[in-house]
């Protein structure tokens, strides 16, 4: 009996779900979406809503030629994943090359954010992060 309830124990411990990691980086960064959401209470002047709306446009024009990018070269490294037997140097190739376009997609993100804080006032920044929950 008390095998099967050490056992029991044991299985509780290790089958619980470890807590969601939190985001450091994101928790400096706000997403365009929440800064538009909230422009009258931040007091957007005319420049910082130009701003974000170019840096948006311009971050979406990139991000779709990479996702269609992305697409083919995950498709093709799916495909060289069911050959039998598998080619392990074509498929770290290519996992290389979606990985890069990952990495692209990521810094285009990145830069993004950084450029619409950056078109912030410590005022604004301060309210978008009680906005957001204090983090």
């Amino acid at each position: 009996m008390k095998t099967l309830l050490l056992l029991l124990v044991a299985t509780a411990a290790f089958g619980q779900q470890p807590p969601p990691q939190e985001d450091p980086i994101g928790q400096q960064l706000f997403p365009p979406e929440l800064i538009m959401s909230q422009s009258q209470k931040l007091h957007l002047d005319e420049k910082q809503r130009t701003t974000i709306k170019n840096e948006v446009q311009r971050a979406q024009s990139k991000f779709f030629d990479l996702q269609w990018e992305l697409k083919e070269a995950s498709d093709a490294m799916v495909q060289m994943l069911q050959q039998t037997p598998i080619d392990e140097a074509r498929v770290l190739e290519q996992a290389d090359k979606v990985m890069g376009l990952e990495r692209e997609i990521k810094k285009i993100h990145l830069s993004m954010l950084i450029r619409i804080k950056n078109s912030m006032t410590a005022e604004q920044i301060g309210q978008l992060r009680q906005l957001r929950g204090g983090r």
